[in-house]
């Protein structure tokens, strides 16, 4: 059984291991693959594992071998799921490995802006602090979490582990998504519309996933809708923004700042609007990475892989 793992260095740079997987096969791991080579590397392959190297129609087209795809990653959009369905081919991703720590992510992101850690630390060690008259100094207005709103767009499991933190910060949680749940109920929690909670949080945080509908979904019209005092984190999907409307509202002070680890593109190139926009912070797509998130990405792809060899896959996103 020939496997190739098409772009493994981010899931695993070296500080993890392949080993269950190779108890399956034969196994090729290219750290990175260009377009260009994906037909080349794969073509004796039998199952492909890829996280961002894309594969299409013309790819599947020119591998008459390939019998099952491996995302290692939840977002599936990077494989033409259409096109490996016709050709009888089952997708599989890994859902729910990173919960954890994305939800840990939107709070390290809020704890910047609300305390800005980093630059005072900076400025201590400029020597500001030993410069200073006073016996405390503060370069940006400090924000108490206790009693905020935040308001999250996506109530699935990230979205909900990111509640219970907030909770435990003494802050109030409002929730939109397409099919709220009755059962879901906490003393600090309520259920609103989209309007609602972008009038009334003091963080909006995005849990949804990246589809037609969603693309966008926060825009010129929607920023104008939350408090100038506001903030907005996004861990999930770049192109859920409209970045020049992003950029746009935070020149404008239309909302008070806004914290992202995903963007339109990754990287970024040829100037995305948001690098150098005024209090923004951009991480690069790293809530995902805790070493603990992509151990337990590996373990759920090598269980993927054993349960489609046994003939009982799951995961499959194109059943």
């Amino acid at each position: 059984m020939k496997i190739v793992i098409l772009d493994g260095y981010a899931t695993n740079p070296g500080d993890l291991s392949w080993a269950a997987l190779e108890q399956l096969g034969d196994v090729a791991v290219y750290e990175r693959t260009p377009p260009e080579s994906v037909v080349e590397r794969a073509k004796e392959a039998e199952i492909v594992l890829t996280n961002k190297t894309l594969l299409g129609e013309r790819e599947f087209s020119q591998l008459p071998n390939l019998k099952y795809v491996g995302i290692l990653a939840t977002g599936y959009n990077t494989v033409d799921i259409v096109a490996a369905k016709k050709r009888g081919i089952p997708v599989t991703n890994i859902p729910a490995y990173s919960t954890d720590s994305v939800a840990q992510m939107v709070f390290a992101l809020i704890l910047e802006l609300c305390t800005h850690v980093q630059e005072h630390s900076n400025a201590v060690h400029a020597g500001e602090w030993e410069a200073s008259i006073d016996f405390s100094f503060w370069k940006y207005p400090l924000i108490e979490l206790a009693g905020k709103t935040l308001g999250i767009i996506g109530f699935g499991r990230i979205g909900r582990k990111t509640a219970q933190i907030a909770y435990a910060f003494g802050m109030n949680v409002i929730g939109y998504g397409r099919n709220p749940d009755p059962a879901y109920t906490h003393s600090n929690f309520k259920w609103a519309s989209m309007d609602e909670l972008l009038q009334e949080s003091d963080f909006v945080s995005l849990h949804c996933p990246l589809f037609t509908e969603t693309e966008g979904i926060i825009n010129k019209e929607r920023l104008s809708k939350m408090k100038k005092s506001a903030f907005l984190i996004n861990t999930s999907r770049g192109p859920l923004v409209i970045e020049d409307d992003l950029r746009e509202a935070l020149e404008g002070g239309v909302i008070a700042g806004a914290a992202l680890d995903v963007l339109s593109a990754e990287p970024p190139r040829g100037g995305n609007p948001l690098i150098g926009a005024k209090n923004c912070i951009i991480t690069p797509h790293i809530a995902w990475a805790t070493k603990e998130a992509r151990g337990r990405l590996i373990n759920i792809a090598v269980e993927n892989v054993r349960k489609y060899l046994c003939g009982s896959p799951v995961n499959v996103v194109n059943q």
